[in-house]
């Protein structure tokens, strides 16, 4: 039966050179047709100031985005303004080629404009690391409901011991599941998307040993499949299992946002009380369903951006829930920009500094178990900033602390899959499963 084409397009890998080669080579010789191509001076001197105009409009307006009106909160890379600037060039050297010339070079001029967007959009996506495919790209959620059998079937019949002396039974599937589920926001209310939760191969089986637990929530805009798509974390899960006898930490992907464009900034406010759903919904849900550990050693929360700051913020405000943080770009403290203290802490600076890491961190100091990994793109220097005043404050606490950055990236999902890759081994080790 032939392929869906619908599934092939959404499903076609546009972060791969496979892609990307061609793309490039196809709008490269429309852009030098259109330049080179030109029967009078006067025309090729058009076409060419045209495109120079171009780049220049892409340069200045993305500082102004970036730098002047810090619309996305961060500075764009230089990659990323590269492209904005081709991308401009592009459409201006198009442009100038719709009129005044033969009908076959608008033709040429005409596609030469969504084949120029395409191939920036594309090298922008690659320099953020961000989408595998037109699926990831629009959001559709590449997963199915995890099957009841793989969360209702643990009572009475778990391995009390955690990993040790685990030997995997005939018939262990050779990679995890990944698949949504509805955690109710019980004492909450909190107007929570679905969970993603990827369960490693020993907890596929019919009697799976007691695994330890990571909360990992995603950046905001964001999703929690995103943890799965943009992260990859099965991926990097599923190669740990595969040379630790099928375990790994079973990975839950809760929704901290309630929606795409909201921040309810991990605290109970008239935004949402998300700071209960993820520290007694979600908690208690995963303790019923799934065959997970009790002591917070055997727990660890972690995110990308927003959601890194929300890993720090529970972490060190919740040692008795979490004994490990992976903050991966996270902030110093939550916002949303000018409206943080009066539409999410009710106008109370003291209570938007109580909620605030550095402050949670001297607090509650000092930690007797807690480990704490910092992570950044060495490209982002403001929240390597960060990270390094983070991984201080939490070693003065009395945390165990690690800084990870990614020299060849910056504020972006490549930086996220770095830094997830690398604190897994010890995140593990320190549950009992890199034995």
């Amino acid at each position: 039966m032939p392929e869906d084409p619908l599934h092939w397009l959404l499903t076609l890998r546009i972060d791969k050179s496979s892609f990307l080669i061609p793309l490039d080579v196809v709008v490269a010789l429309l852009g030098l047709y259109l330049l080179l191509r030109s029967p009078q001076p006067r025309r090729l001197l058009r076409s060419f100031g045209a495109a120079v105009l171009g780049a220049a409009v892409g340069l200045l307006l993305a500082w102004l985005v970036s730098d002047v009106w810090n619309v996305f909160g961060l500075p764009l890379t230089a990659v990323t303004r590269m492209w904005v600037a081709i991308a401009f060039a592009g459409v201006f050297l198009a442009v100038a080629n719709l009129w005044g010339t033969r009908w076959w070079r608008k033709v040429v001029a005409a596609v030469m404009i969504p084949g120029v967007l395409l191939v920036a959009a594309a090298g922008i996506n690659v320099d953020e690391g961000a989408y595998r495919d037109l699926n990831d790209a629009l959001g559709i959620v590449p997963y199915s409901a995890m099957p009841a059998s793989h969360l209702t079937a643990y009572a009475g019949t778990m391995d009390p011991n955690l990993g040790k002396d685990w030997r995997p039974p005939a018939g262990m599937p050779k990679h995890g599941r990944v698949g949504t589920v509805h955690i109710p926001a019980t004492d909450s209310h909190f107007a929570a998307r679905k969970t993603v939760v990827y369960l490693p191969p020993a907890a596929l089986v019919r009697k799976p040993p007691v695994l330890p637990v990571l909360m990992l929530f995603a950046g905001q805009p964001g999703t929690p499949s995103d943890v799965f798509t943009s992260g990859r974390a099965a991926a990097t899960y599923d190669a740990f299992a595969a040379q630790h006898n099928g375990l790994a930490p079973i990975v839950v992907a809760a929704d901290q946002l309630g929606a795409p464009g909201q921040n309810p900034m991990c605290v109970d406010s008239p935004l949402g009380n998300s700071a209960t759903y993820l520290t007694v919904d979600v908690p208690n849900w995963i303790r019923t369903h799934l065959p997970v550990a009790e002591s917070s050693r055997y727990w660890a929360v972690g995110g990308y951006s927003q959601g890194g700051t929300c890993a720090i913020q529970f972490g060190a405000g919740h040692p008795e829930l979490f004994g490990s943080i992976i903050d991966v770009l996270g902030e110093l403290a939550p916002a949303i920009g000018s409206k943080t203290v009066a539409e999410g802490f009710g106008g109370s600076r003291a209570a938007y500094q109580a909620s605030t890491p550095l402050v949670m961190l001297a607090q509650h100091a000092p930690y007797r178990d807690s480990f704490a990994i910092f992570a950044s793109g060495g490209r982002d220097l403001k929240y390597t900033r960060y990270a390094k005043e983070l991984n201080a404050a939490a070693r003065r606490a009395g945390m165990t602390t690690e800084l990870l950055v990614s020299r060849a990236s910056g504020h972006d999902w490549n930086t996220v899959r770095y830094a997830w890759a690398r604190a897994l081994p010890q995140i593990a080790d320190r549950m009992g499963l890199a034995q």
